[in-house]
């Protein structure tokens, strides 16, 4: 027998067997051993980055709690802003529509004023007719007159009232009846004219 060729046959299949080994397990490379003072020291690195990580995470933690404190207050000031800026525009509308009413009375007033200033004159001036119904109708146009005059202030005086009160709802009805006794009574007094 030929025992160079058997024993290179051996060689092979034990090297096939060892790659074959080293294939199928993972190779680690052998730990060092380690003093027992590394270990320690190595277990004591290990809790300080324990409490600074630990530490770490309770400082990210307040400063987002913080941040999120200080949204919440921004947020709610803000929201009061809004409720006081829409608050300061009802007022200012109110006030506007308080300004308006009280020159649309004093108009009134102003008008019913001249209105019967013009009635008193064509009575001394005897431009109005001398006739019993011609006096009638200037004595019902003076009342008339002087019914607007009247309705009006008062309207203008309620109306400048409510703007002090900004719960009251601002409301003149009675100052609607001041143009039609303005009207009647300038009807009445043109009245007078042509009896």
């Amino acid at each position: 027998m030929n025992l160079p060729i058997l024993l290179r046959a051996f060689d092979t299949v034990m090297a096939v067997r060892a790659a074959a080994k080293r294939f199928s397990t993972p190779s680690r490379p052998p730990e060092p051993e380690q003093p027992p003072e590394a270990a320690v020291a190595r277990g004591f690195v290990g809790q300080i980055e324990n409490r600074l990580t630990n530490v770490i995470v309770a400082a990210l933690k307040e400063a987002f709690d913080r941040d999120h404190a200080r949204l919440e207050l921004e947020r709610t000031h803000l929201e009061e802003e809004r409720r006081r800026a829409e608050a300061l525009l009802r007022l200012e509308m109110r006030r506007q529509t308080v300004d308006r009413e009280v020159a649309r009375q004093r108009l009134l007033a102003g008008a019913a004023m001249t209105g019967w200033i013009v009635s008193v004159v064509l009575v001394a001036t005897g431009a109005a007719g001398e006739s019993t119904e011609a006096r009638v109708a200037l004595a019902m146009a003076w009342v008339l007159l002087l019914g607007a005059l009247g309705v009006a202030f008062a309207a203008e005086r309620r109306a400048g009232a409510s703007s002090l009160d900004s719960e009251a709802a601002f409301n003149v009805p009675a100052g609607g009846a001041a143009p039609w006794l303005l009207m009647a009574g300038l009807a009445a007094t043109a009245a007078s004219l042509f009896v």
